[in-house]
């Protein structure tokens, strides 16, 4: 059986930091190109960071709202992927989705018609 499962999630002050965690289970994460991606109220799902399967030659994409400040990182021996979030703003605070993929331009383009696996989400919340 397929599982997705974020945590990490919570309130933060604007300027701290969150790691996230995706673990899943039912599938191995090599297979697949994996994402983050997260929706604001009232907002359009936004794809934020992604890294690619192991053969994919290192491929990770970041939006450009968050370059700089998150990174996207594997344990594929664990089966999990993680977001570590610094230097977070209000603007940052919306529920964040992991999605196992084809490939990261799905993330890029918020292609989620193609996702293999997604989770239920995990919220953040920053306070300014």
């Amino acid at each position: 059986q397929v599982q997705v499962v974020e945590s990490g999630g919570g309130l933060v002050q604007a300027g701290g930091s969150l790691r996230l965690s995706c673990v899943a289970s039912g599938f191995s994460l090599d297979d697949y190109a994996m994402g983050w991606y997260r929706q604001a109220p009232g907002k359009e799902r936004e794809g934020i960071a992604c890294i690619g399967w192991s053969g994919s030659g290192g491929t990770i994409y970041y939006a450009d709202s968050v370059k700089g400040r998150f990174a996207i990182s594997r344990d594929n021996a664990e089966n999990t992927l993680y977001l570590q979030m610094n230097r977070l703003v209000a603007e940052d605070t919306a529920m964040y989705y992991c999605a196992a993929t084809p490939g990261c331009v799905t993330i890029a383009n918020m292609t989620s018609g193609l996702f293999a696996y997604e989770g239920q989400g995990t919220q953040v919340t920053v306070s300014s």
